[in-house]
């Protein structure tokens, strides 16, 4: 007598039919085996459609604040970059150059003589820009953290030439700090006009341009505070001809 393969113990003949699935099972147009397999013991992968490609206006509004509080805690608490707007640093710095500004230098060591700093205007002047609208105000901050807009000329660039407790004095062309000529390799050209000896008060500065004849610097509105120095130069970016530190 043959044996049955249906029954327990038989085994199925590999010539014979293919394995049916089990009554109930949908078939998918692509297999032949159901949605089901309880062999497998779950349900086969399903196929999701693709996702829909977002819109690129809806996103753009995110990129923008994003971008702008980016640059905006840049330049406040890093580094900003300053556009040269006259001639006061010819010939080391020249008009329509960028420099990188550094705001964290100075908290982690005194200015010290020669360094080039930028800060704000020791006049009293009204803040301009108060009156902007918030977008305007926007764009502004956002050009001018990446040097594409110039900045306000309430900002001033020079080099630092005397320190707090020093007296500096300017005589026969030369500068004297206490005493003693200070040596300038910097200089545009042969400085004309001399004053008198000036100590300079502690948590003060005394600034000057290196295009010394043509520059508005501490022989005119006396020494700075250091509170007022927003940071130090340490790199030229632009023109990429002339990259290079300070």
């Amino acid at each position: 007598m043959e044996a049955d393969p249906s029954l327990s113990g038989g085994k199925p003949d590999p010539e014979g039919d293919p394995a049916r699935p089990p009554p109930g099972g949908s078939r998918r147009p692509w297999s032949r085996w159901p949605a089901v397999i309880p062999e497998a013991g779950g349900p086969a992968p399903v196929e999701e459609p693709p996702p829909k490609p977002r819109s690129l206006l809806r996103e753009l509004p995110v990129l923008l604040l994003v971008a702008f509080v980016i640059a905006f805690l840049v330049k406040t608490f890093v580094a900003q970059a300053f556009f040269i707007p006259s001639e006061s640093m010819v010939h080391t710095l020249e008009v329509g150059d960028r420099v990188l500004v550094s705001r964290v230098s100075y908290h982690l060591h005194e200015p010290r003589r020669g360094d080039i700093v930028v800060f704000t205007s020791p006049f009293e002047t009204q803040a301009k820009g108060s009156n902007r609208s918030v977008p305007s105000r926007v764009i502004h901050t956002v050009l001018e953290s990446v040097g594409l807009r110039q900045p306000s000329t309430e900002d001033f660039i020079k080099r630092v030439i005397g320190l707090p407790g020093e007296t500096v004095e300017g005589k026969n062309g030369k500068i004297l700090i206490n005493g003693r000529q200070l040596v300038e390799p910097y200089l545009a050209e042969e400085p004309v006009g001399d004053f008198p000896p000036k100590t300079i008060p502690k948590g003060q500065l005394w600034v000057m341009g290196d295009n010394r004849n043509r520059s508005s610097d501490s022989r005119v509105f006396g020494p700075i505070k250091k509170s007022k120095i927003v940071g130090r130069a340490i790199l030229r970016i632009w023109p990429v001809t002339r990259l290079g530190f300070l």
